[in-house]
């Protein structure tokens, strides 16, 4: 959750946002009985909040020393006695004076707080058993019915989100409707954790981090080969697409973002450089120099639309408790395009590149889910604007057949979005394309296009990135693979393995050939045991090991082996370098070679 959605629960119920949904109004009540149950054991603890959201829930306590692992057990044991007494939610309303009153002689602080902050005559508290709690609701009948959870985790949390506030200790927890449900959930995790990228990015020797430049990758060959082949995919995509690729500079002067509006919405997360008396700044987008470039020559209707693709490396002043392995840096390099077009040209541009989300993750068995994400509260332009870029992206997923949530509010300062979310291998979801129609840019700059009665008009803006960062989606990607990429994407795609110093020049021999296939081949011809080294390329992930010996050599063939474990025994080295090339260049989810 992130610091706007946690305020918002606050500002808006006094606890969160209410949710009756079965599993929602389960895991709001069982945030209650674990509160509950902190307070029985450790009475000098004082409540904040505790919502439910995804897969589970969380309570914040203000407790001079963190919760220990022996702590949660404790807890989660004593919630089990609640459940068992089954006692009754009971709901009841007070006015709001009468609770503030009630709240601050009971010493809960954090509920008088938000209660202040309330713009309502009367208040609803629940009560089971012996615990009281200012909420909104709705909950469960009664504490028996919660049977199904699990407490995962406790972390320091700042209150309202804000370090000037105090630190809380957070609790989350998890909770389901079924035993089945709750142990699926369990093993998503436990296997999250085996898959975490920031675990596999060591192992597997891709990128570091370093104190010199905290929240910027290091890229190592491994991970760099990964970035170059998704980088070569989406330049084959967009120039199939008639995209133009131009290149921006990094360091950038005021004056730019000044007249963009950035320097208002976005300086705090600028990075700024100070030379002979001019502020610059680290670029945090590209679509303020995209603009420079449509200035650059004379634009007619005829040149209309205009696709800029900028992958240029970008800069946020991302606070450092935020920085998150590969999907929370300071230090990115996004596929980003600036579309310009005629009004009469969105419809089409949009449907284009709804095409081209399809079409870019399907390779990965990446499905897409749409969000149409509205004005927010601050923002640039006026209503009809903002009413004609609502509409157009609204009319472009309808007529596409595409699903969609609205998520109100959630738009950029300057216009409307489109966002896409991706479910990966353990059902998580990722927040990742974007699609934006901004008539803000255009104006700020003065853009023109002459249209065909003679006039000049502005054009409209689209912003859109589909993987987002490459950063991002390579840490996707090595959790959701799990380390172990499609053949086009790993970074060793074969590697070839003599049983013995006597077959090393062989061996040699069909690397090379490999090699000349522009296959990505290692030779492993270490003096160690033959099991110990296919073993290692297993745990590497090589999608591929060819064992070569004294027949292998004699009849021109490999022991050909996937990492899966499966031994498809001899293969002719000819058919196995075909193969191999084959499936790279169709980027292939699955491995083939070797298969009749």
């Amino acid at each position: 959750m992130t610091v706007s959605e946690e305020d918002r629960h606050l500002r808006l119920t006094g606890e969160f946002d209410c949710d009756a949904t079965p599993l929602a109004t389960l895991r709001h009540s069982t945030s209650h009985v674990m509160a509950q149950a902190v307070k029985r054991l450790f009475p000098e603890v004082k409540v904040a909040i505790g919502p439910a959201i995804e897969d589970g829930f969380y309570y914040d306590f203000f407790k001079a020393e963190p919760f220990t692992p022996e702590d949660l057990a404790r807890i989660e044991d004593e919630m089990r006695s609640i459940a068992k007494a089954d006692l009754r939610f009971e709901r009841r309303e007070m006015p709001r004076a009468e609770a503030i009153a009630f709240f601050r002689q009971r010493g809960e602080r954090f509920k008088v707080e938000i209660l202040e902050g309330l713009d309502a005559p009367t208040v609803s508290l629940y009560t089971q058993g012996d615990f009281i709690d200012l909420c909104r609701g709705p909950h469960v009948g009664s504490t028996g019915q919660i049977r199904f959870f699990k407490l995962l985790s406790s972390s320091g949390a700042y209150w309202r989100g804000d370090e000037k506030n105090p630190m809380l200790q957070r609790i989350y927890g998890t909770a389901w409707l079924t035993q089945e449900e709750l142990d699926r959930h369990l093993w998503r995790l436990e296997e999250a954790k085996k898959r975490d990228h920031r675990k596999l990015g060591r192992e597997l020797d891709l990128y570091i981090f370093n104190e010199v430049s905290p929240g910027a990758p290091i890229w190592l060959p491994g991970g760099w080969t990964i970035v170059r082949e998704l980088e070569r995919f989406v330049r084959e995509k967009l120039d199939a697409s008639g995209y133009q690729e131009i290149s921006t500079p990094i360091l950038v002067n005021k004056k730019l973002w000044e007249q963009s509006g950035h320097w208002d919405y976005y300086q705090e997360n600028m990075f700024l450089v100070e030379s002979e008396e001019q502020i610059f700044s680290l670029k945090p987008m590209n679509c303020p120099e995209s603009t420079i470039v449509y200035r650059h020559a004379l634009r007619s209707y005829r040149d209309l639309p205009l696709r800029f693709s900028d992958m240029g490396r970008l800069h946020r002043n991302e606070r450092s408790g935020t920085l998150t392995g590969l999907f929370r840096v300071r230090q990115f390099t996004q596929d980003d395009a600036h579309v310009y077009c005629r009004l009469d040209q969105i419809q089409a541009e949009i449907t284009a590149m709804l095409g081209l989300v399809r079409d870019w993750y399907k390779p990965f068995g990446l499905e897409p889910f749409f969000k149409l994400s509205t004005r927010p509260p601050k923002s640039l332009g006026t209503d009809e604007q903002w009413r004609v870029a609502e509409r157009g992206l609204e009319d472009a997923l309808r007529a596409n057949g595409l699903a969609f949530e609205l998520n109100p509010g959630d738009g950029t300062f300057y216009g409307p979005k489109i966002d896409v979310d991706i479910q990966d291998a353990l059902a998580r979801r990722w927040q990742m394309a974007t699609i934006q129609i901004d008539f803000q840019q255009p104006e700020r700059f003065g853009l023109e296009y002459v249209d065909s009665d003679g006039q000049p008009k502005p054009p409209v803006m689209i912003h859109r990135a589909i993987f987002g960062s490459f950063e991002r989606i390579v840490g996707i990607l090595t959790e959701h693979y799990a380390g172990a990429f499609p053949t086009w994407l790993a970074p060793v795609q074969a590697r070839v393995i003599p049983i013995s110093e006597k077959f090393a020049d062989y061996a040699r021999s069909v690397h090379e050939r490999l090699r000349a296939a522009r296959v990505r081949s290692e030779l492993d011809d270490r003096n160690e045991k033959l099991g110990y080294r296919i073993r290692e390329a297993q745990l590497s992930r090589v999608p591929y090991m060819l064992v070569c010996g004294a027949r292998e050599a004699e009849a021109g063939t490999v022991s050909l082996r996937h990492r899966s474990g499966d031994d498809l025994g001899a293969v002719p080295v000819d058919r196995v370098v075909g193969d191999l090339a084959r499936e790279i260049a169709a980027r292939e989810s699955s491995l083939t070679v070797g298969r009749s």
